[in-house]
C-alpha cells in the first residue's frame, strides 16, 4: 500500500520552539510547517500507540513538536441478539495520524513508540498528508450519520425481527446502501412478496 519509513528525515532546518506564553492567554498557533503524518502500527494496536505515544509527548516534553494524536473513527449500528446498540469502528485499520512538526527529535519520540511499525511515505521520507484529505478525515468523524453494519447479502435468509412482517423468514433479494434500505422476499399466503425494510429491521439466520 504506502512505503514504510525506518530512517530519520531532517525538513530544512530546524524549526525554532514555539514561544512559551502565559496560561491566561490564547494557546499560540501552530508552526507554518507543521504538518499531519500516518503512522503504520500493529494490527489491534492502534489504541496502545495512542496511548503509548501520548504518555511519552508528556515525558519527554515534546508537546511543542508533537501537538496531537488521532484515530480517525466512525459511529457504526450493529444489532446484536435483538438489541441495537452503537459501537465505534476504525476507518484505517492499521493506522495512526500525528499532528507534528517533524525533526530529527519528533521522528525519534514516534517512531520509537511501542507498536509503531514505520511512518507511511515514499523512500525514506515521511509524506504528510495534504491539507484536503485531513479536513474530510475530520469532517466524518464530527457530521457523518452512524452507519449499520449489514451482517447479511444477496440470496441470504433473513429473520425480520421488527414491523408488521416480525417473524417472517424471507431471503434478501437487493440492497440499498444509501437509502440503509434491504428489498426481502417472504412467503405470504403461498406467494413470494417483496417487502421494503430498514437494515436494523432484519438479521440473518
Amino acid at each position: 500500500m504506502m512505503e514504510d519509513t525506518r530512517s530519520p528525515v531532517e525538513q530544512d532546518g530546524v524549526a525554532t520552539e514555539a514561544p512559551e506564553v502565559a496560561e491566561a492567554t490564547a494557546t499560540p498557533e501552530l508552526p507554518t510547517n507543521t504538518n499531519w503524518y500516518v503512522i503504520h502500527t500493529y494490527s489491534g494496536y492502534e489504541n496502545k500507540v495512542k496511548t503509548n505515544l501520548e504518555h511519552r509527548i508528556a515525558s519527554m516534553d515534546m508537546k511543542d513538536k508533537i501537538f496531537q494524536v488521532l484515530i480517525p473513527v466512525e459511529d457504526e449500528v450493529e444489532v446484536k441478539d435483538g438489541q441495537r446498540r452503537t459501537v465505534q469502528r476504525k476507518v484505517y485499520p492499521g493506522y495512526v495520524l500525528v499532528q507534528m512538526l517533524l525533526n530529527e527529535d519528533s521522528w525519534y519520540v514516534v517512531r520509537n513508540t511501542p507498536g509503531v511499525t514505520g511512518f507511511v511515505g515514499s523512500g525514506n521520507q515521511p509524506i504528510p498528508l495534504p491539507d484536503h484529505e485531513v479536513k474530510a478525515i475530520l469532517k466524518q468523524m464530527k457530521t457523518e450519520a452512524p452507519r449499520v453494519k449489514i451482517a447479511f447479502m444477496k440470496g441470504q435468509s433473513v429473520r425480520i425481527i421488527d414491523g408488521p412482517f416480525a417473524e417472517f423468514i424471507g431471503v434478501v433479494d437487493d440492497i440499498n446502501h444509501e437509502r440503509g434500505k434491504v428489498r426481502v422476499l417472504v412467503s405470504f399466503f403461498g406467494r413470494e412478496t417483496p417487502v421494503e425494510l430498514d437494515f436494523l429491521q432484519v438479521e440473518k439466520l
